[in-house]
């Protein structure tokens, strides 16, 4: 396994999450305006309800699939085993997770109102057992799955935009999002079989998995329950869910980076398991620090930007541009987005002590014990904070209160994690390389706090609609932030700019 096609494969999934990132700002923004805040807020309510038993039907499968399956990669009869028996587990635990949710949908009254959202959503794991992508993963296929997801979403979106106009079309836009999985399943039920074969040939070791996907199961469980639970427990406070849909708009652009960072995870978790297993910690340590400094490279310019940007990103997600008329719908979108900045630094490097240390060493239930922790700890500041001080605190409404317990939780989470894997982690985050990318992030902050209102002045000025004049005021501040940023590392040498600029020389030199 070479680093170049690690550096390969790492790219092409920047592309394909940039790309997706662009349909989600045409798509959602869409969404927002036309359905308006009570739908959205409905919509993601039921979602997330259906996210929990997403992950009771997966039970850990595709993290332990994808390190069993790396194993056996280049041996196809028994690839093609380990997919088989992975699958059947799968399946009987997506039928026993379906069944379980409509126990619940039948049973608790005040489900009932959203059970035709709850059941159209649940399409996505039913549909998701057929998928295998957790075989993908492990070979490495990212070229496929970018050209299928970018094909997919490229598809919902022309679809959101053709038929979704009036609140009333909520259910048409939750039968378009579960499209996306439906059209990336066939196409992977297609493409699998290129690769593995569905005749037993050999016995199924069931046996072997018990304990791992018990610990899997139980973190999975209590991850989604950690990530969902802040959105779960506003729409319980809020009747109305309003403060539901102002969350998930403030929350977007936090999850977007999120994405970027997660997903890069298909690439580095094969390679993590690959090196561990055999034993070679200097690639394996090699590994964790390149991943971090993407990480840090792509985040912190991240928090600065979308923290100094948070109104003019709000309005563009939810198309409102009025922060001083109560009647407005979205007010603490952007409260809560400068809030939450700080989980796009937490919660990546969280994700990526758990899939590329913790996981390949077999020591998940230490991350299991942290995000367990750290769960009731969220429920109990959400309850307080968003049901109990927002009420007495007049700047804080229930959705600012669950985003500071958030922040706070997942703060908490990444401390106890880097302690933990302290061995591993503090040359890949505590060094030179990291200083220069904090001195270059000070220098963007303080450049964009002097350029933010002088560049809303000047596109103001102009016969623009307020969208246009909203837009060209984040892409000028953007474009003179990333030239300053990649200026500053590229004079300091910083690791990954100047592994680029390196390459280049060396080309120029050979030809």
């Amino acid at each position: 396994m070479k680093n170049d096609n690690t550096r390969i494969n790492v790219i092409v999934n920047i592309i394909r999450t940039l790309v997706l990132t662009l349909l989600s700002f045409i798509t959602f923004p869409w969404v927002c305006r036309y359905l308006g805040d009570s739908a959205v807020g409905a919509y993601t309510w039921a979602n997330t309800f259906v996210a929990y038993f997403l992950i009771l039907a997966k039970i850990g499968i595709p993290n332990l699939a994808v390190r069993e399956c790396v194993k056996v990669r280049d041996d196809k009869e028994k690839l093609s085993n380990k997919v088989q028996g992975f699958f059947l587990l799968q399946l009987i635990a997506t039928m026993i997770s379906f069944g379980l949710m409509c126990a619940v949908v039948f049973s608790v009254p005040a489900l009932r109102d959203s059970s035709a959202l709850i059941f159209i959503l649940s399409i996505n794991f039913i549909v998701g057992a057929f998928s295998f992508e957790w075989v993908f993963i492990a070979l490495e296929k990212q070229f496929y799955m970018s050209v299928r997801s970018i094909v997919a979403l490229t598809l919902c979106a022309v679809l959101v935009i053709a038929f979704v106009t009036t609140p009333s079309d909520v259910y048409i836009y939750s039968l378009i999002a579960v499209s996306v999985t439906v059209v990336t399943t066939i196409a992977n039920l297609i493409y699998v079989r290129k690769f593995i074969s569905f005749k037993k040939t050999m016995p199924y070791s069931f046996k072997e998995y018990v304990k791992p996907l018990f610990i899997l199961c139980s973190l999975s469980l209590i991850l989604s329950l950690y990530n969902q639970t802040d959105t779960f427990i506003l729409g319980f406070i809020n009747a109305d869910k309003k403060e539901v849909a102002s969350y998930s708009v403030g929350i977007k652009g936090i999850d977007i980076i999120i994405g970027i960072i997660a997903g890069l995870s298909t690439v580095f978790i094969p390679r993590a398991a690959y090196y561990y297993g055999k034993e070679d910690k200097r690639f394996f340590n090699n590994l964790t620090k390149y991943s971090m400094n993407i990480c840090l490279f792509i985040v912190m310019p991240a928090i600065v930007t979308m923290a100094v940007l948070a109104k003019p990103i709000c309005s563009l997600i939810s198309g409102n541009f009025d922060y001083t008329s109560a009647d407005a719908s979205y007010l603490t979108a952007p409260t809560i987005l400068i809030t939450l900045c700080s989980m796009m630094l937490t919660y990546s490097i969280g994700d990526i002590i758990y899939g590329q240390i913790l996981l390949p060493m077999k020591k998940e239930k230490y991350y299991l014990i942290a995000i367990g922790t750290g769960t009731v700890l969220n429920i109990g500041l959400s309850i307080l904070l968003g049901g109990y001080v927002s009420t007495k605190v007049a700047w804080m409404s229930p959705a600012i209160g669950v985003a500071i317990g958030t922040a706070a939780t997942d703060l908490l989470i990444v401390i106890f994690l880097i302690s933990l894997t302290w061995k591993w982690v503090k040359q890949a985050i505590f060094n030179k390389n990291t200083l220069k990318l904090l001195i270059a992030n000070l220098i963007i902050l303080a450049v964009s706090l002097l350029l933010y209102r002088p560049l809303e002045m000047l596109w103001g000025h102009f016969a623009l609609s307020t969208t246009v004049s909203a837009i060209l005021q984040m892409v000028s501040l953007v474009f003179i932030d990333a030239i300053i940023y990649l200026v500053f590392l590229g004079i300091t040498k910083e690791d990954l700019v100047y592994s680029f600029i390196r390459k280049d020389k060396n080309k120029a030199e050979v030809q």
